[in-house]
């Protein structure tokens, strides 16, 4: 058997990172992660402070962040659970370093200029930010697998983003896609999507017996649906939707097919396009996926109802937000890079 890898994760005190971090200890691969922070003073010095279900296991020390610290102890591999401008401030060190890493954050997802524009990026080497964009993979792996696994730096997708893009690669791949009709993405997510942090519109008062939406027409997930599915901003309507429950993401996505098509043909085309995909369920219809079924798994659910005329198709995807659409896929993506199987670590 090879060494064990070492990894560090940067965040750990965030829903994601805690997340990430109790995947990694338990991953047979790896040795006890390196836990870092960019906080110093009276914050906490171990992770079950904050996070007390880890506690028995020896601790969780958190450090402070250093890159030298890292080389001394041998980390191959860096997790950024941080928010998005630290996220790209911090990899053109660590990438020159020779350490490989995978952001959780959305530093590195969108190559296209005006899309990126949301989150006003402040570069101090514009170019060098350039070429480490042009090198960074988009980290799905059932869309990306051969670039993941030389990649150094793997940008993990949007939650959102995830269960809208898995929902409708295989059409959008297979042309079935009426491009001049749009395509209505209605998505709804538990609160945890929103960060630890709380705010006036994640406060329980405010989420609680209540459903809303925010975001329209300018959800920083947007830019990588159409980035990775083809399309343009204009045909692709997206709504999130705040949901009182801790965990979970729902998408039905209302598409019109340029032919008409029978349910055994849509069946099909989802089955071939996610064919030995180990993280993708395909249900048959009538059945369709609910957030529960992929609660606390690495699974993305599929499921879709065909209208009569054979022409308005109606696809609803589910995962875990904090899994498959954070950390889940995190690691899955580091399996990808280390030659594992994608279920390692996950099952």
């Amino acid at each position: 058997m090879g060494a064990k890898i070492q990894t560090a994760v940067l965040g750990a005190t965030g829903y994601a990172g805690f997340e990430l971090t109790r995947l990694l200890v338990r991953h047979p691969e790896l040795q006890k992660p390196l836990l870092l922070k960019r906080e110093s003073g009276s914050c906490s010095q171990d992770l079950t402070e904050v996070f007390p279900a880890l506690s028995g296991n020896g601790g969780y020390p958190l450090e402070s962040f250093s890159i030298e610290k890292m080389k001394r102890a041998g980390v191959d591999l860096l997790f950024l659970a941080t928010p998005h401008e630290l996220s790209r401030s911090l990899v053109p060190d660590v990438l020159k370093a020779g350490i490989r890493v995978i952001d959780l954050s959305g530093a590195w997802r969108l190559r296209q200029a005006e899309h990126r524009a949301i989150y006003q990026f402040e570069d101090k080497d514009a170019a060098l930010a350039s070429e480490i964009m042009d090198v960074a993979v988009y980290g799905l792996p059932e869309l990306h697998p051969v670039a993941i696994k030389s990649a150094a730096l793997v940008a993990n997708p949007g939650c959102y983003a995830t269960s809208v893009i898995l929902g409708l690669a295989p059409l959008a791949k297979a042309g079935w896609i009426d491009r001049s009709r749009g395509i209505i993405s209605d998505s709804k997510s538990g609160v945890s999507g929103a960060g630890k942090e709380a705010t006036a519109r994640t406060h329980f008062v405010s989420v609680a017996d209540n459903l809303a939406a925010y975001g329209v027409f300018r959800h920083r997930h947007l830019g990588e649906m159409v980035e990775q599915l083809g399309l343009s901003a204009e045909e692709l309507t997206f709504t999130p939707h705040l949901l009182p429950i801790p965990r979970g993401i729902l998408s039905t996505l209302y598409v019109s097919l340029s032919q008409t098509m029978t349910a055994s043909e849509v069946e099909n085309c989802y089955r071939k396009f996610y064919e030995g995909k180990r993280w993708v369920r395909v249900f048959a219809p009538p059945r369709l996926p609910e957030i529960q079924y992929s609660l606390q798994s690495n699974y993305c659910d599929i499921g879709f109802c065909l209208a009569d005329d054979g022409r308005r198709l109606v696809v609803v995807s589910c995962i875990d937000n904090l899994l498959k659409g954070a950390a889940g896929q995190a690691v899955q993506n580091m399996n990808l890079m280390y030659g594992w199987n994608e279920a390692e670590g996950l099952q």
